[in-house]
């Protein structure tokens, strides 16, 4: 009896382990495309541009670079960049710092917990100085696959003497005086591009609040964007393209709250109201609506509408401490009414529909940033960490509010990624976000 026992629980055995399914084995391919030369074009978000400024260790986690990273396991050849000589940069960088406590009088305020925030690091260490490579055209760049310019428009790749024009383009242009970025990127003689351009035809015109620069037509979007597409495909070189996000969406123009004008102080409640009681303005105890200048609006003064954004920019002193948003209006380059909004969504509507179409007509993978944005918003968890929108505390955006943390840009490099495998049946390995830097805390 023992015996047969022995038998039946050894074929238990031996069935269980007939049945046990293999992991299927991840073998990267390249599809039908030819990786062997990669060319990125585009702007400061694919510079790896951060925190404020063009930095030395941002360069090295730009999207492209780690696309090109994954590429180099299906052939891919070499990708340089025209990294910058330290972390200094042109000495804009932004990072994080604690900031006592202190009343509008500047004096420490006891028992409150400090602020978290940024601060401009050459105020913080005064001593430290960019490399002066940093400023200099360098011949050694001339030959760099990564070709995002801060900065750039889509038609700013086309133009020719765009090098004099840009000083991150200066740096490594063969030619600052005639050659275009599109025309230095075609000597490069790409198998294989991506190009992520737009951003700033929307972006520049909504930094000002709209009061300065302009939105880019359609009609010389279209020209700009399709001419870049027909040069660079012109030797048979596959590529992937990503369309624009809301810039409205992002940290730069959401962490500023419309309401956040806090009353404490019945009295200033009623002062306020007595000041306002003609235009109809009123306000109460607790979070109000800041007040903006409006030449439309009675006496030109109103309170900002839930729907519009307040800049990043805005001087945060000047509301704590000034009357800002209450006693003075906020000025119209610090924030986007309605209006301007409609403009910047129609104006990336549009812009995306070109990219779309063109990609299409092209046979190029297409990457979809709004889907990005969409899962962002409702958070994005890689390996249980969770990535957002939100200012610091996303992960996403770095501290300028606007460009990308390390781990962010492995977020971007995966969605080129996968795009690039659906397209080109290709089997190239996606990165893991969490192995890249996040934000420096102190």
């Amino acid at each position: 009896m023992k015996t047969y026992r022995f038998i039946w629980l050894l074929l238990l055995i031996v069935g269980f382990t007939a049945c046990k399914p293999e992991l299927d084995s991840f073998e990267p391919t390249a599809g039908n495309a030819d990786f062997s030369k990669y060319v990125a074009l585009g702007n400061s978000l694919t510079s790896g541009y951060r925190d404020g400024d063009l930095i030395k260790s941002a360069q090295e986690v730009s999207y492209p670079n780690i696309i090109a990273g994954q590429l180099k396991l299906v052939g891919g050849g070499e990708f340089t960049q025209p990294l910058m000589y330290d972390d200094l940069g042109f000495g804009n960088k932004l990072v994080l710092n604690l900031n006592p406590a202190k009343d509008c009088m500047g004096q420490l305020i006891t028992g409150a917990p400090p602020s978290l925030g940024p601060a401009l690091y050459k105020l913080i260490n005064p001593a430290a100085t960019p490399d002066p490579n940093n400023f200099r055209r360098m011949e050694e760049l001339y030959n760099s696959s990564n070709l995002g310019i801060p900065g750039a428009k889509s038609f700013h790749l086309i133009f020719p003497g765009y090098g004099l024009l840009n000083p991150y383009f200066t740096r490594f242009s063969k030619d600052p005086e005639r050659m275009s970025v599109l025309q230095q990127a075609m000597t490069l003689e790409p198998t294989f591009f991506t190009l992520w351009i737009g951003n700033n035809d929307i972006l520049s015109y909504g930094l000002t609040g709209a009061e300065a620069d302009s939105l880019t037509s359609p009609e010389l979007f279209y020209y700009a964007y399709s001419t870049i597409l027909d040069a660079m495909t012109s030797g048979g070189a596959k590529g992937a393209v990503a369309t624009i996000p809301d810039i409205t969406g992002v940290a730069f123009f959401n962490t500023i709250p419309f309401n956040g004008l806090v009353l404490t102080d019945q009295a200033q409640v009623a002062g306020l109201n007595a000041g306002y009681s003609q235009l109809g303005i009123t306000f109460s105890l607790g979070q109000n609506p800041f007040i903006v200048y409006d030449p439309a609006a009675p006496g030109g003064l109103r309170q900002i509408k839930s729907n519009e954004k307040i800049l990043l920019s805005t001087p945060q002193d000047s509301l704590k401490c000034a009357g800002w948003g209450s006693l003075k209006p906020i000025l119209p380059q610090y924030f986007l009414s309605e209006d301007e909004i409609a403009e910047i969504k129609a104006a990336t509507v549009a812009y995306n529909g070109i990219i779309t179409n063109l990609a299409n007509q092209k046979g190029l993978a297409l990457v979809d940033a709004e889907e990005i944005f969409h899962a962002l918003s409702s958070g994005l968890v890689y390996e249980g960490v969770k990535y957002g929108l939100g200012y610091i505390t996303g992960g996403f955006n770095s501290l300028d509010g606007l460009h990308l943390t390390p781990r962010g840009n492995a977020i971007v490099a995966n969605y080129f990624i996968e795009a690039i495998n659906s397209r080109y049946e290709s089997n190239i390995p996606k990165v893991n976000v969490n192995d890249y830097p996040g934000l420096q805390f102190p």
